[in-house]
Protein backbone atom coordinates (compact mmCIF):
# COMPACT_ATOMS: atom_id res chain seq x y z
CA UNK A 1 0.00 0.00 0.00
CA UNK A 2 1.48 3.39 -0.84
CA UNK A 3 0.67 6.77 0.50
CA UNK A 4 -0.13 7.46 3.72
CA UNK A 5 -3.74 7.58 5.31
CA UNK A 6 -5.70 10.42 5.74
CA UNK A 7 -8.82 12.97 4.71
CA UNK A 8 -8.41 12.96 0.35
CA UNK A 9 -10.15 13.03 -2.52
CA UNK A 10 -13.66 14.82 -3.26
CA UNK A 11 -16.61 11.66 -2.69
CA UNK A 12 -19.86 13.34 -4.75
CA UNK A 13 -20.45 10.89 -7.04
CA UNK A 14 -20.79 7.29 -6.39
CA UNK A 15 -21.53 4.86 -9.33
CA UNK A 16 -22.39 0.92 -8.63
CA UNK A 17 -22.07 -1.52 -11.79
CA UNK A 18 -24.38 -4.22 -10.72
CA UNK A 19 -23.38 -7.34 -12.78
CA UNK A 20 -25.76 -10.53 -13.57
CA UNK A 21 -25.80 -12.85 -10.18
CA UNK A 22 -24.84 -9.51 -8.19
CA UNK A 23 -25.10 -10.63 -4.59
CA UNK A 24 -27.72 -8.38 -3.03
CA UNK A 25 -26.42 -7.86 0.70
CA UNK A 26 -23.15 -5.72 -0.65
CA UNK A 27 -25.28 -3.99 -3.15
CA UNK A 28 -27.62 -3.35 -0.19
CA UNK A 29 -24.57 -1.85 1.43
CA UNK A 30 -23.84 0.10 -1.47
CA UNK A 31 -27.15 1.40 -1.52
CA UNK A 32 -26.97 2.04 2.35
CA UNK A 33 -24.00 4.22 3.02
CA UNK A 34 -23.96 6.34 0.13
CA UNK A 35 -27.74 6.07 -1.75
CA UNK A 36 -29.55 7.16 1.66
CA UNK A 37 -30.33 10.70 2.32
CA UNK A 38 -29.30 11.43 5.73
CA UNK A 39 -28.84 15.41 4.95
CA UNK A 40 -31.80 15.76 8.51
CA UNK A 41 -28.16 14.41 10.24
CA UNK A 42 -26.39 17.51 8.91
CA UNK A 43 -24.32 14.81 6.45
CA UNK A 44 -23.19 14.90 3.08
CA UNK A 45 -25.20 13.18 0.50
CA UNK A 46 -23.91 11.49 -2.76
CA UNK A 47 -25.42 11.84 -6.33
CA UNK A 48 -26.13 7.87 -6.43
CA UNK A 49 -26.36 5.61 -9.16
CA UNK A 50 -26.93 2.12 -10.20
CA UNK A 51 -25.92 1.47 -13.73
CA UNK A 52 -26.26 -2.14 -15.39
CA UNK A 53 -22.71 -3.65 -16.28
CA UNK A 54 -24.06 -4.79 -19.78
CA UNK A 55 -27.15 -4.53 -21.24
CA UNK A 56 -28.21 -8.39 -20.26
CA UNK A 57 -31.16 -8.49 -17.65
CA UNK A 58 -29.36 -7.99 -14.20
CA UNK A 59 -30.27 -11.58 -12.51
CA UNK A 60 -29.36 -12.21 -8.65
CA UNK A 61 -28.39 -15.18 -6.89
CA UNK A 62 -31.74 -15.53 -5.90
CA UNK A 63 -33.51 -15.69 -9.67
CA UNK A 64 -34.99 -12.59 -9.36
CA UNK A 65 -33.96 -9.36 -11.82
CA UNK A 66 -32.87 -5.78 -10.83
CA UNK A 67 -33.90 -2.95 -13.80
CA UNK A 68 -31.09 -0.82 -13.76
CA UNK A 69 -30.24 1.34 -16.84
CA UNK A 70 -27.23 0.29 -18.84
CA UNK A 71 -25.19 3.71 -18.25
CA UNK A 72 -21.96 3.43 -18.33
CA UNK A 73 -20.91 7.10 -19.19
CA UNK A 74 -21.94 7.77 -15.30
CA UNK A 75 -18.78 6.30 -14.57
CA UNK A 76 -16.66 9.27 -16.70
CA UNK A 77 -16.75 11.49 -13.84
CA UNK A 78 -17.40 9.43 -10.84
CA UNK A 79 -15.32 10.10 -7.88
CA UNK A 80 -15.80 6.73 -6.38
CA UNK A 81 -16.89 3.34 -8.66
CA UNK A 82 -18.09 0.67 -5.85
CA UNK A 83 -18.30 -3.04 -7.35
CA UNK A 84 -20.67 -5.39 -5.14
CA UNK A 85 -19.75 -9.20 -4.80
CA UNK A 86 -21.02 -11.27 -7.33
CA UNK A 87 -21.10 -15.14 -7.82
CA UNK A 88 -18.35 -15.41 -10.47
CA UNK A 89 -19.08 -19.06 -10.90
CA UNK A 90 -22.08 -17.54 -12.43
CA UNK A 91 -20.82 -15.19 -14.87
CA UNK A 92 -18.06 -15.21 -17.27
CA UNK A 93 -14.97 -12.82 -17.14
CA UNK A 94 -13.86 -13.08 -20.60
CA UNK A 95 -16.73 -13.15 -22.88
CA UNK A 96 -16.00 -9.61 -24.12
CA UNK A 97 -19.62 -8.74 -22.71
CA UNK A 98 -17.72 -6.86 -19.23
CA UNK A 99 -15.21 -4.97 -22.00
CA UNK A 100 -16.24 -1.94 -21.75
CA UNK A 101 -17.06 -1.80 -18.24
CA UNK A 102 -13.57 -2.79 -17.69
CA UNK A 103 -12.08 -0.26 -19.91
CA UNK A 104 -14.06 2.20 -17.84
CA UNK A 105 -12.85 1.28 -14.75
CA UNK A 106 -8.82 1.06 -16.28
CA UNK A 107 -9.86 4.94 -16.87
CA UNK A 108 -10.81 5.81 -13.63
CA UNK A 109 -8.00 4.65 -12.06
CA UNK A 110 -5.85 6.50 -14.75
CA UNK A 111 -7.51 9.62 -13.54
CA UNK A 112 -7.35 8.88 -9.84
CA UNK A 113 -10.75 8.11 -8.99
CA UNK A 114 -11.64 5.76 -6.10
CA UNK A 115 -12.08 2.22 -7.58
CA UNK A 116 -13.40 -0.19 -5.06
CA UNK A 117 -14.57 -4.16 -4.28
CA UNK A 118 -16.73 -6.24 -2.17
CA UNK A 119 -15.97 -9.58 -1.38
CA UNK A 120 -15.94 -11.19 -4.64
CA UNK A 121 -16.02 -8.04 -6.71
CA UNK A 122 -12.50 -8.60 -7.03
CA UNK A 123 -12.39 -10.71 -9.53
CA UNK A 124 -14.29 -7.74 -11.62
CA UNK A 125 -11.05 -5.63 -10.86
CA UNK A 126 -8.48 -8.48 -11.83
CA UNK A 127 -10.31 -9.38 -15.10
CA UNK A 128 -9.86 -5.25 -15.53
CA UNK A 129 -6.56 -5.94 -14.92
CA UNK A 130 -6.23 -3.34 -11.99
CA UNK A 131 -4.42 -5.76 -9.30
CA UNK A 132 -1.52 -6.46 -11.32
CA UNK A 133 1.28 -5.62 -8.52
CA UNK A 134 -1.19 -4.62 -5.91
CA UNK A 135 -2.07 -5.65 -3.07
CA UNK A 136 -5.97 -6.68 -2.30
CA UNK A 137 -7.86 -8.86 -0.66
CA UNK A 138 -11.44 -10.66 -0.80
CA UNK A 139 -13.43 -13.46 0.89
CA UNK A 140 -11.21 -15.83 2.62
CA UNK A 141 -13.06 -18.66 0.90
CA UNK A 142 -12.34 -17.01 -2.41
CA UNK A 143 -8.79 -15.90 -1.33
CA UNK A 144 -6.64 -18.93 -3.06
CA UNK A 145 -8.12 -18.66 -6.22
CA UNK A 146 -8.12 -15.08 -6.64
CA UNK A 147 -4.38 -15.78 -6.08
CA UNK A 148 -4.03 -18.24 -8.74
CA UNK A 149 -6.43 -16.48 -11.21
CA UNK A 150 -4.59 -13.51 -11.32
CA UNK A 151 -0.41 -14.40 -9.95
CA UNK A 152 0.52 -10.66 -9.81
CA UNK A 153 -2.09 -9.72 -7.44
CA UNK A 154 -0.62 -9.74 -3.87
CA UNK A 155 -3.25 -10.92 -2.13
CA UNK A 156 -3.76 -10.77 1.79
CA UNK A 157 -5.97 -13.38 2.98
CA UNK A 158 -5.70 -11.62 6.85
CA UNK A 159 -7.22 -8.61 6.18
CA UNK A 160 -10.61 -6.92 6.05
CA UNK A 161 -10.07 -4.37 3.20
CA UNK A 162 -7.15 -3.23 1.62
CA UNK A 163 -6.59 0.70 0.31
CA UNK A 164 -4.30 0.58 -2.39
CA UNK A 165 -4.94 3.63 -3.56
CA UNK A 166 -7.23 4.76 -5.75
CA UNK A 167 -7.79 1.04 -5.40
CA UNK A 168 -9.64 -0.46 -2.58
CA UNK A 169 -10.71 -3.91 -2.04
CA UNK A 170 -12.91 -5.41 0.89
CA UNK A 171 -13.04 -8.89 2.77
CA UNK A 172 -16.50 -11.05 2.58
CA UNK A 173 -20.04 -10.08 3.06
CA UNK A 174 -19.36 -7.61 6.41
CA UNK A 175 -16.45 -6.27 5.56
CA UNK A 176 -18.09 -4.22 2.81
CA UNK A 177 -19.39 -1.95 5.40
CA UNK A 178 -16.05 -1.44 6.76
CA UNK A 179 -14.93 -0.67 3.89
CA UNK A 180 -17.35 1.95 2.37
CA UNK A 181 -16.51 3.68 6.27
CA UNK A 182 -13.20 3.59 5.44
CA UNK A 183 -13.58 5.70 2.21
CA UNK A 184 -16.03 8.18 3.65
CA UNK A 185 -13.88 8.54 6.91
CA UNK A 186 -10.63 9.13 4.70
CA UNK A 187 -12.62 11.47 2.33
CA UNK A 188 -15.08 13.13 4.41
CA UNK A 189 -13.75 12.74 8.52
CA UNK A 190 -14.27 10.62 10.87
CA UNK A 191 -17.23 12.48 12.16
CA UNK A 192 -19.17 11.71 9.01
CA UNK A 193 -18.28 8.43 9.09
CA UNK A 194 -19.51 7.76 12.76
CA UNK A 195 -22.62 9.13 11.70
CA UNK A 196 -23.52 7.02 9.38
CA UNK A 197 -22.44 4.14 11.53
CA UNK A 198 -24.40 5.35 14.08
CA UNK A 199 -27.57 5.55 11.92
CA UNK A 200 -26.63 1.80 10.48
CA UNK A 201 -26.07 0.73 14.33
CA UNK A 202 -22.73 -0.89 13.23
CA UNK A 203 -19.32 -0.03 15.10
CA UNK A 204 -17.69 3.17 13.00
CA UNK A 205 -14.41 1.37 12.59
CA UNK A 206 -13.20 -2.14 13.59
CA UNK A 207 -10.09 -3.56 14.89
CA UNK A 208 -7.39 -2.02 12.91
CA UNK A 209 -9.60 1.34 12.05
CA UNK A 210 -7.94 3.93 9.64
CA UNK A 211 -4.87 2.34 9.58
CA UNK A 212 -3.83 1.79 5.06
CA UNK A 213 -4.86 -1.87 5.74
CA UNK A 214 -6.82 -3.78 8.63
CA UNK A 215 -6.51 -6.71 10.84
CA UNK A 216 -8.82 -9.23 11.19
CA UNK A 217 -11.21 -8.02 14.20
CA UNK A 218 -10.62 -9.58 17.66
CA UNK A 219 -13.30 -12.57 18.52
CA UNK A 220 -16.23 -11.46 20.36
CA UNK A 221 -16.65 -13.55 23.56
CA UNK A 222 -18.57 -17.19 22.68
CA UNK A 223 -19.23 -17.59 26.57
CA UNK A 224 -21.84 -14.99 27.96
CA UNK A 225 -19.90 -15.99 31.54
CA UNK A 226 -17.19 -13.48 29.89
CA UNK A 227 -19.42 -10.91 28.45
CA UNK A 228 -19.88 -8.68 31.78
CA UNK A 229 -16.12 -8.74 32.66
CA UNK A 230 -15.17 -7.71 29.20
CA UNK A 231 -17.40 -4.67 29.51
CA UNK A 232 -16.30 -4.16 33.19
CA UNK A 233 -12.47 -4.25 31.87
CA UNK A 234 -13.90 -1.95 28.87
CA UNK A 235 -14.84 0.78 31.47
CA UNK A 236 -11.89 0.64 33.46
CA UNK A 237 -9.19 0.33 30.95
CA UNK A 238 -7.39 3.59 32.89
CA UNK A 239 -6.81 0.71 35.73
CA UNK A 240 -3.97 -2.07 36.12
CA UNK A 241 -5.61 -4.99 35.50
CA UNK A 242 -3.77 -7.68 36.22
CA UNK A 243 -4.42 -11.71 35.01
CA UNK A 244 -5.05 -11.69 38.96
CA UNK A 245 -7.36 -9.46 39.21
CA UNK A 246 -9.23 -10.32 36.30
CA UNK A 247 -9.21 -14.15 37.53
CA UNK A 248 -10.40 -13.10 40.76
CA UNK A 249 -13.13 -10.97 39.71
CA UNK A 250 -14.60 -14.15 37.27
CA UNK A 251 -13.94 -16.09 40.12
CA UNK A 252 -11.97 -18.89 38.64
CA UNK A 253 -7.82 -19.66 39.54
CA UNK A 254 -5.28 -17.62 37.37
CA UNK A 255 -4.10 -20.34 35.36
CA UNK A 256 -8.17 -21.43 34.65
CA UNK A 257 -8.92 -17.77 33.77
CA UNK A 258 -6.54 -17.11 31.45
CA UNK A 259 -6.75 -20.64 29.09
CA UNK A 260 -10.80 -19.97 29.45
CA UNK A 261 -9.90 -15.99 27.94
CA UNK A 262 -7.72 -17.26 25.33
CA UNK A 263 -10.30 -20.29 24.54
CA UNK A 264 -12.98 -17.70 24.44
CA UNK A 265 -12.09 -14.49 23.02
CA UNK A 266 -9.10 -15.47 21.03
CA UNK A 267 -6.44 -13.67 22.43
CA UNK A 268 -4.67 -13.23 25.59
CA UNK A 269 -6.00 -11.02 28.57
CA UNK A 270 -3.37 -8.88 28.01
CA UNK A 271 -3.34 -8.21 24.11
CA UNK A 272 -7.13 -7.96 24.37
CA UNK A 273 -6.44 -4.87 27.02
CA UNK A 274 -4.18 -3.73 24.91
CA UNK A 275 -5.92 -3.41 21.60
CA UNK A 276 -8.47 -1.77 23.27
CA UNK A 277 -6.77 1.05 24.84
CA UNK A 278 -5.45 1.72 21.79
CA UNK A 279 -9.18 1.98 20.38
CA UNK A 280 -10.34 3.83 23.23
CA UNK A 281 -7.42 6.04 22.99
CA UNK A 282 -8.56 6.81 18.92
CA UNK A 283 -11.81 7.79 20.50
CA UNK A 284 -9.95 10.95 22.40
CA UNK A 285 -8.20 11.50 19.83
CA UNK A 286 -10.95 12.18 17.15
CA UNK A 287 -13.24 13.94 19.97
CA UNK A 288 -11.15 16.00 22.14
CA UNK A 289 -7.85 18.08 22.28
CA UNK A 290 -6.05 16.29 25.60
CA UNK A 291 -2.59 16.11 25.35
CA UNK A 292 -1.21 12.89 24.02
CA UNK A 293 0.38 11.94 27.60
CA UNK A 294 -3.06 12.61 29.34
CA UNK A 295 -4.71 10.13 26.45
CA UNK A 296 -2.13 7.95 27.72
CA UNK A 297 -3.08 7.83 30.85
CA UNK A 298 -6.30 7.86 30.41
CA UNK A 299 -6.89 4.64 28.42
CA UNK A 300 -4.46 2.86 31.08
CA UNK A 301 -1.11 3.04 28.99
CA UNK A 302 0.39 5.57 31.24
CA UNK A 303 3.08 7.16 28.98
CA UNK A 304 2.83 8.87 25.60
CA UNK A 305 5.78 6.59 24.79
CA UNK A 306 3.95 3.14 25.36
CA UNK A 307 0.82 4.73 23.77
CA UNK A 308 2.91 5.38 20.58
CA UNK A 309 4.34 1.97 20.48
CA UNK A 310 0.79 0.25 20.20
CA UNK A 311 -0.61 2.63 18.49
CA UNK A 312 2.33 2.28 15.54
CA UNK A 313 1.43 -1.89 16.17
CA UNK A 314 -2.12 -1.88 15.83
CA UNK A 315 -3.03 0.84 13.56
CA UNK A 316 0.42 1.21 11.26
CA UNK A 317 0.62 5.55 12.24
CA UNK A 318 1.60 7.92 15.26
CA UNK A 319 -1.38 8.95 17.62
CA UNK A 320 -0.25 12.62 16.28
CA UNK A 321 -0.27 11.08 13.16
CA UNK A 322 -3.92 9.98 13.83
CA UNK A 323 -5.24 13.03 15.36
CA UNK A 324 -4.27 15.45 12.59
CA UNK A 325 -5.86 13.15 10.33
CA UNK A 326 -9.17 12.85 12.00
CA UNK A 327 -9.55 15.24 14.52
CA UNK A 328 -12.55 17.79 13.43
CA UNK A 329 -14.51 19.34 16.09
CA UNK A 330 -16.04 18.35 19.51
CA UNK A 331 -18.79 18.93 18.38
CA UNK A 332 -21.21 15.92 17.05
CA UNK A 333 -22.64 15.91 13.83
CA UNK A 334 -26.90 15.23 14.02
CA UNK A 335 -28.15 13.38 16.97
Amino acid sequence: MSGTPGTTGRLEKVVVPVLPYVETFELGVACEVFGFDRSDDGLPTYDFHLVAATSDPVRTRFGYTIEVPHRLDLLDDADLILLPAVNSDGIALDDGRLEPLFAKLRAAVDRGARVASMCTGAFILGAAGLLDRRRCTTHWLHADRLARTYPTAQVDRDVLYVDDHPVLTAAGTAAGIDLCLHIVRSAQGAQVANTIARRMVVPPHRDGGQAQYVAMPLPECKDESLAPLLDWMSEHLDRELPVATLAQKAHMSARTFARRFVAEVGVTPARWLRDQRVLAAQRLLEETDLPIDVVADRVGFGTAAVLRQHFLRLRQTTPQAYRRTFRRSVEPVGV
